[in-house]
C-alpha cells in the first residue's frame, strides 16, 4: 500500500511539473515539427488502423452516419511525437478499409487556439452529427467546444465548422480545475434532457470525477449539483465513457436507452497509470447517479477492457448491425528516438464488438466480423497432443501477419499449481512476471509463441497458467514481451489478466491477431483481452514463426487450431 501511494505521488508530481496542464504525454519540442523524410516499414502493421506517417493517439468521435463509418483521432501532421494536435478524419464502409480525409478540426479559434483535444460525436435527430471536444484557450484552460458539418449532404462530411456563437459551450466554473477538465462523452437523452460527462480531478484526496452537464436544447448546458460518479485516490479521469448494455444477449444499445433490462458500464482512463478500468452497475435516472455493482471493483484494481498497450478507448453504437463497437489506442513501447527514426508512432486496435457477459459481471469483446474478410491462406490441425517442453510449429501461413484461433483441452485439473494467497493483492501482470512462460508449471504455461525466430532467440508468448485456489481454479492469461526483442532495451512488460471462466469442460480458447509489432489476444472467447506492442529484430516478415508450446508437466491437447494469413486492406489512402 505504501509503495502504491508513493508511485501515485511521484506520478502526480511528474504530471504537474511538465506544462501546467494535466496530461501525461511526454513533450519533445525538438521533435514536434520534424517531418519524416522516410517511413520505416519494419514494424508497421499490415491490417491495424494507422495513417501513412506521424504520431497518433486517442480515437475520437467514432460514429456511423448515412452508411459511412467515421473515425477521428488525435494526430500530429508535422512529426512522429505528440504535438500540433488536430482531429484527423478517416471514413470506411466496413471498418477495415479506410480512406483518409483532411483533418476535421484544427486549432483556429480563440477557444481552441492552443489545442483541440479529445471528445465524442452525438447524432441529433433531424440535425445530424455534432462533435463535442476539448479546446485549450489562450489562458491554457480546458474548455468544451463543438463543431458541426458544413454540408450534411456531403456523404463523407469532409468539412467541419466551429461556430463562434455558443463556443465554448462549457466554461470551467470556480469549482472545476481548469487544467484538468476534458474529453466530453457522447450525449444521451433521458427525461427530456441531454446529458454528457466530462472527466476531471478534484484536489481533495486526488479524487477522479465525471462531472455531469445537462441541456434541454443542446445549446445551453448546466452542471449538475453532483457528479455522476467519483472515486478518491484515482487521480485525473480522462476519456470517460458511459453506455448501456443488455442484461442478456449480444445486441448493442443506443446510448440513450434505459430500463429494467439494461445495465450500465462506466469506464475511465487513468492519467497517472496510463491504463483504464471499468465497472458494471446501475444508472439511477432520478438522482442522476451511477452505482457500481457490489462485486465490481471501483478503482485502480478494477476490470479492464484490455490489460496491455491500450488507452483512451471510445465506444459508439452502430445501428446498421445493432452493436456497440470499441476503439482503443495501442501506443508504442519503444523509445521516442525510435519513433523519430521510423517516422510514425501509434496504431488503433482492431475495432471490437462488446456486450455483457451472461454472468452480468463483466464485458466480453470480440474483433468485428468484417475482419474475417482479410483472411487468406488457411492451415488447420486438431486432436494433437503437446507434451511437456514441446513446440509445434504452425506452418503454411505468414506468421508475421496472421489471425489464429485455437482451443486447448486437458484431461485433468489435478496438476494445477497452488495459487499463492499473496497474489490476490498484486496485479496479475506481477504474477505473470514471477512465473513467466519458461518456468515449468503443472497445467501450463501453454499457448502460442508469436513473432518467434526460428531458433527462439526471441518470441512473444501468449499463454495460460491454471492455478488451484482455496475453493476454485484461477486462470491467468499472459502476453509476455520480455523475450520479444533480442538485444533491445525497451519497455517490454509481462501483461496479464485473470480469466473468469468455468473449467468444467476442461477447455480454454485463445485468439491472437498478429501484425508485425502488435499482438492482440482474446482469451476464453473475449473475456480477457491483452494487446502487446513488440519490436522483434530477428522475427521480421518471412523470418517470423508461430509455435504452439507447452511448458507444463501435464500434456495438453490442441483440440482445433485454425490460422490464416491476413491480407492488407486499403489503409488510409486518399479519398
Amino acid at each position: 500500500m505504501i509503495a502504491s501511494k508513493l508511485i501515485f505521488v511521484l506520478a502526480f508530481l511528474f504530471v504537474l511539473s511538465k506544462n501546467g496542464i494535466e496530461g501525461s504525454h511526454q513533450i519533445y519540442p525538438e521533435f514536434q515539427n520534424l517531418l519524416a523524410a522516410t517511413v520505416s516499414e519494419t514494424h508497421r502493421t499490415g491490417y491495424h488502423f494507422q495513417p501513412p506517417k506521424n504520431w497518433i493517439n486517442d480515437p475520437n468521435g467514432p460514429m456511423y452516419y448515412n452508411g459511412v463509418y467515421h473515425l477521428f483521432y488525435q494526430y500530429n501532421p508535422k512529426g512522429a511525437v505528440w504535438g500540433n494536435i488536430v482531429w484527423a478524419h478517416s471514413v470506411s464502409k466496413d471498418l477495415i478499409n479506410w480512406k483518409a480525409l483532411e483533418p476535421a478540426i484544427s486549432p483556429s479559434k480563440r477557444f481552441d487556439e492552443k489545442g483541440c483535444w479529445s471528445g465524442s460525436a452525438t447524432i441529433l435527430k433531424d440535425k445530424g452529427p455534432i462533435i463535442l471536444y476539448t479546446g485549450i484557450d489562450p489562458k491554457e484552460r480546458q474548455v468544451q467546444d463543438y463543431a458541426i458539418p458544413k454540408n450534411l449532404s456531403d456523404p463523407y462530411l469532409i468539412e467541419w465548422e466551429k461556430p463562434d456563437e455558443g463556443n465554448p459551450f462549457i466554461d470551467p466554473d470556480k469549482d472545476v480545475n481548469a487544467s484538468a477538465f476534458r474529453d466530453p462523452t457522447t450525449a444521451w437523452f433521458v427525461d427530456g434532457e441531454w446529458k454528457i460527462l466530462i472527466g476531471s480531478r478534484m484536489l481533495k484526496q486526488q479524487t477522479g470525477v465525471a462531472f455531469l452537464y445537462k441541456s434541454k436544447d443542446f445549446k445551453k448546458w448546466t452542471k449538475a449539483k453532483e457528479p455522476l460518479h467519483s472515486v478518491e485516490n484515482t487521480g485525473m479521469w480522462e476519456c470517460p465513457d458511459f453506455f448501456p448494455v443488455e442484461k442478456s444477449g449480444q445486441n448493442g444499445l443506443d446510448t440513450s436507452v434505459v430500463g429494467e433490462n439494461v445495465k450500465h458500464v462506466f469506464k475511465v482512463s487513468l492519467d497517472l497509470t496510463r491504463y483504464e478500468y471499468y465497472t458494471v452497475g446501475t444508472y439511477d435516472t432520478q438522482k442522476d447517479k451511477y452505482i457500481p455493482d457490489k462485486d465490481s471493483v471501483d478503482g485502480w484494481g478494477g476490470l479492464r477492457f484490455d490489460y496491455g498497450n491500450f488507452y483512451a478507448s471510445k465506444t459508439f453504437f452502430d445501428p446498421s448491425k445493432n452493436r456497440r463497437i470499441l476503439w482503443g489506442w495501442a501506443n508504442e513501447s519503444d523509445h521516442v528516438h525510435d519513433d523519430k527514426k521510423k517516422g510514425w508512432a501509434g496504431v488503433q486496435s482492431i475495432p471490437r464488438k462488446l456486450w455483457l457477459d451472461p454472468s452480468g459481471k463483466q464485458i466480453v469483446q470480440w474483433p468485428v466480423e468484417e475482419l474475417e474478410k482479410l483472411r487468406g491462406q488457411n492451415v488447420q490441425f486438431g486432436n494433437q497432443e503437446v507434451k511437456k517442453g514441446e513446440h509445434v510449429e504452425v506452418k503454411g501461413i505468414t506468421a508475421a501477419q496472421a489471425d489464429v484461433e485455437v482451443t486447448f483441452t486437458f484431461s485433468s485439473l489435478d496438476k494445477a499449481e497452488k495459487f499463492d494467497p499473496k497474489w490476490a493483492n498484486i496485479p496479475a501482470q506481477d504474477v505473470c512476471a514471477q512465473k513467466g512462460s519458461k518456468e515449468e508449471g503443472g497445467l501450463g504455461p501453454f499457448g502460442l509463441l508469436t513473432l518467434a525466430s526460428e531458433k527462439l532467440e526471441e518470441f512473444t508468448p501468449v499463454f495460460f497458467r491454471v492455478f488451484k485456489a482455496e475453493n476454485k481454479h484461477k486462470v491467468l492469461l499472459c502476453s509476455d514481451a520480455r523475450s520479444s526483442s533480442k538485444g533491445k532495451k525497451l519497455y517490454m512488460p509481462s501483461f496479464a489478466g485473470f480469466v473468469d471462466v468455468d473449467l468444467a469442460d476442461k477447455k480454454l480458447s485463445l485468439r491472437s491477431l498478429i501484425d508485425h509489432s502488435v499482438v492482440e489476444s482474446f482469451g476464453a472467447g473475449g473475456k480477457t483481452v491483452i494487446t502487446s506492442r513488440v519490436y522483434p529484430t530477428i522475427a521480421i516478415d518471412n523470418k517470423a514463426h508461430l509455435f504452439v508450446f507447452n511448458n507444463g508437466t501435464q500434456s495438453i491437447i490442441v483440440e482445433k487450431l485454425s490460422a490464416w494469413s491476413m491480407s492488407k486492406p486499403a489503409m488510409n489512402l486518399p479519398l
